[in-house]
């Protein structure tokens, strides 16, 4: 079973949202004044004001950036989550875009109500790091993962071992932005990226790799653990 090694310590607003937000609330204010003096009645106003006044806040939440630390130094041959969301896939597939053989899929996804913030799954080196265009199919759906606009990470552990990361769009998500740069090395606890609305993260471990979430279950970003590599 995954576990949290620590909580998360505080929150912040990541920089990916703060134009999003501020821009979004100027507009909500401005049309909140025009209907306040408009009508000689306040009720379009509390209306206006109640729904969007949620919609912004639904919003808000999903461009928090927790700053979580994994809580222990012993990283060795840990995967930890990439993103907040749950479990959709986990199975053995044949990985024949990188690495031509058979390789576990487990993927996160990532609804509105999720940070969307992204995390390195291993410390190690940023060996490739690819962007591909594609559709914008719901993220949960099976196809998402081949067809979808997405952007490939792949890492080299200090072991040796090769992990690729997929973060891919969703029917929502139009915007994928990834930090990570190639020859780079690369810490859990740091950012890989982001994802602006509704999507999901794919990892393709070794089928070696023991896989320590299950279906459905919940994960934390940078907090629970996916699986151990052998």
């Amino acid at each position: 079973m995954g576990k949290r090694i620590k909580k998360l310590k505080k929150i912040r607003i990541h920089r990916e949202g703060t134009d999003t937000l501020i821009y979004s609330a100027m507009v909500l204010v401005a049309i909140g004044i025009i209907l306040w003096r408009s009508f000689e009645t306040h009720v379009p106003f509390y209306v206006f004001a109640g729904v969007f006044g949620i919609i912004w806040c639904i919003v808000l939440n999903f461009f928090q950036c927790p700053v979580r630390l994994f809580g222990t130094d012993d990283t060795e041959g840990l995967v930890v989550a990439p993103a907040d969301g749950h479990i959709v896939v986990i199975e053995e597939v044949e990985e024949t875009k990188y690495f031509h053989e058979k390789r576990i899929m487990v993927s996160i996804f990532m609804s509105l109500f999720n940070v969307h913030a992204n995390w390195f799954p291993v410390d190690g080196k940023v060996k490739m790091v690819k962007h591909q265009n594609g559709a914008f199919h719901k993220a949960w759906l099976p196809k998402a993962s081949e067809e979808n606009e997405m952007t490939d990470v792949i890492i080299t552990t200090p072991d040796g071992v090769d992990i690729l990361c997929r973060q891919v769009a969703g029917a929502m998500a139009r915007r994928i932005k990834t930090y990570a740069k190639e020859g780079e090395d690369c810490y859990i606890d740091e950012h890989l990226g982001f994802i602006k609305f509704g999507s999901r993260v794919d990892l393709f471990l070794p089928v070696d790799a023991e896989i320590l979430v299950h279906m459905k279950q919940t994960t934390t970003g940078n907090q629970t653990i996916i699986a151990k590599l052998s």
